[in-house]
C-alpha cells in the first residue's frame, strides 16, 4: 500500500483546524501529522514533521500565510502549500502564488474540493520528483580552462515569438537528456519570466544580488550561491524581482557573469530582452551562437530583416547567427520559402505549433519538455538542443534504436 499523504493544518482558529482534521480523517490515503495555530508554529512543525501538504490560512496574527509560505519554501522545500482564504480577490491569489503556494482555495469550500486539490498537488509533485530526482550536491570538476562553456543567446527582435519558452525548454533538454552542465540566465532584467516558467520562488537570489560585487570589481570564487537549482538539473540565474532594480545591471557586469559561468558550465543559455539595450548588446557580443527567433507574421519578418542588417553593421559572423522559426506549421498564409526570400537567408531550425501543450505546461510552471516529452514540439526542442551542443550523431543513433513503434497506452499523451 502506498504511503499516505502527510498533511499539516495551519489556522489560528481552533474550530477551523478541528473541522478540517475531521473532514480529512475520513480519507484513507491522507494522514494529519500536525496542527499549527500560527505561521511561526507552522514553520517549526514543517521542519520537524516534513509534511507533503500544508493547508495554510492566509490571515493569522503573528505571521500571515503569505510570509509563512515564503519561509516554508526555503526551510521545508518538500512541503507544498495550499492557501486558504475567505478573500478571493486576484491580488491575494497572485501574492500567494508568488510566495510559492501551489493552490488557492476560497472558503467555504467542499470536502471534495479540498481532497481533490490535495491529491492533485501531491501527484504532480511526486511525478516531478520521479522524473527528475533532486540532485545530490557533490563536487563537480570544472571544465578545463582551455575548454570554456558555450554561450547561446536566445534573441527575438520582436516580442511574443516564444523566446523565453524556447530558452527554458532547450536548457531543460540539454541538462536532463544530454548531460550538459547547463546554466540558464534570465537576461530580460526588467520583466523576466524564466522563474515563472520553472515555478521558482521569486524570493530566491537574482543577478541583482551580484551587482554590488561586480561593480566593486571583487573577484568572486563562484556564482553558485546566486544560482537556483531546478529539479531538471539546470542552474538558473534569475532576473531582478522588480523592474526598477534592472538599473543595477550594467554591460560590464553582464560580461563578468558570462565569463564566470563559462568556467563551470558546458552550456550557458541566455534569454535576452527584445530591445537592443547596452546589456543585450553585451550578451550578444559574448555569445558563441545567437539563436534569433521569428514567427510567420509580417511584423516579425520585418524586424528580423532589420536585425540582420544591424548584425552585419556590428561585424557579427554570419555563422554565429542561427535563425529559428517558431510555430513553423501555422497556417497563416505565409510560407517558409517566402520568409527565407524576404530576409535573404535560410531558416536553420523550426519548431512546430502546439498551443495546447505549451500553454498547459506554462500555467503549471512545468516545462513542456518535461510534462509532454513525446509531443512533436518536445522532439523539435530535443533536435535543437542536440544541434547546439553538437550531439546530433548521438541523438540520431538513439532515434534509430527507438524507431520500432511501441504499443501506445490507451491513456498516453496525444
Amino acid at each position: 500500500m502506498a504511503d499516505p499523504i502527510r498533511v499539516l493544518i495551519v489556522d489560528d482558529i481552533s474550530e477551523t483546524r478541528d473541522h478540517l482534521a475531521r473532514l480529512l480523517g475520513f480519507e484513507s490515503d491522507i494522514e494529519i501529522v500536525g496542527l499549527a495555530d500560527s505561521g511561526r508554529h507552522a514553520i517549526e512543525l514543517a521542519i520537524s514533521l516534513k509534511p507533503d501538504i500544508v493547508l495554510m490560512d492566509i490571515n493569522m496574527p503573528d505571521m500571515d500565510g503569505i510570509e509563512a509560505t515564503e519561509e516554508l519554501t526555503a526551510s521545508a522545500p518538500g512541503a507544498s502549500v495550499v492557501m486558504m482564504s475567505v478573500q478571493g480577490e486576484a491580488d491575494y491569489l497572485r501574492r500567494s502564488m508568488l510566495a510559492g503556494a501551489r493552490e488557492f482555495l476560497v472558503k467555504p469550500f467542499s470536502s471534495d474540493e479540498l481532497t481533490s486539490s490535495i491529491r492533485q498537488i501531491y501527484a504532480r509533485e511526486r511525478e516531478k520528483l520521479e522524473r527528475f530526482p533532486v540532485p545530490v550536491a557533490a563536487p563537480v570538476a570544472a571544465p578545463a580552462a582551455d575548454d570554456p562553456g558555450q554561450v547561446i543567446a536566445v534573441f527575438g527582435p520582436k516580442g511574443g515569438v516564444g523566446r523565453t519558452t524556447i530558452a527554458v525548454n532547450v536548457a531543460v533538454a540539454a541538462a536532463s537528456e544530454l548531460g550538459q552542465r547547463t546554466a540558464l540566465v534570465d537576461g530580460c532584467f526588467q520583466f523576466g519570466d524564466v522563474g515563472v516558467l520553472l515555478n521558482l520562488n521569486p524570493k530566491n537570489k537574482s543577478i541583482a544580488d551580484l551587482a554590488p560585487d561586480l561593480e566593486a570589481d571583487l573577484e568572486l570564487e563562484s556564482l553558485d550561491p546566486f544560482l537556483t537549482l531546478h529539479s531538471s538539473g539546470v542552474k538558473v540565474l534569475l532576473a531582478p524581482p522588480s523592474p526598477e532594480m534592472a538599473e543595477l545591471i550594467t554591460a560590464t557586469g553582464v560580461r563578468k557573469v558570462l565569463e564566470m559561468l563559462r568556467r563551470t558550465n558546458d552550456l550557458i543559455i541566455v534569454d535576452c530582452s527584445s530591445s537592443m539595450s547596452d546589456t543585450t548588446l553585451a550578451i550578444l557580443d559574448q555569445a558563441d551562437v545567437i539563436l534569433t527567433m521569428l514567427t510567420l507574421e509580417i511584423t516579425s519578418i520585418k524586424n528580423m530583416r532589420l536585425f540582420l542588417e544591424v548584425t552585419n553593421q556590428l561585424g557579427y559572423e554570419d555563422s554565429s547567427i542561427k535563425l529559428l522559426l517558431n510555430r513553423a506549421d501555422s497556417t497563416l498564409g505565409i510560407r517558409v520559402a517566402d520568409v527565407e526570400h524576404s530576409i535573404g537567408r535560410k531558416v536553420d531550425h523550426t519548431i512546430v505549433s502546439d498551443g495546447r501543450s505549451v500553454v498547459y505546461a506554462l500555467n503549471r510552471g512545468v516545462p513542456f519538455f518535461i510534462s509532454n516529452r513525446e509531443a512533436q514540439v518536445s522532439q523539435d526542442i530535443m533536435r535543437l538542443a542536440t544541434s547546439l551542443t553538437g550531439d546530433e550523431r548521438k541523438y540520431a543513433a538513439e532515434g534509430a534504436r527507438k524507431a520500432t513503434p511501441a504499443k501506445k497506452s490507451l491513456f498516453a499523451w496525444r
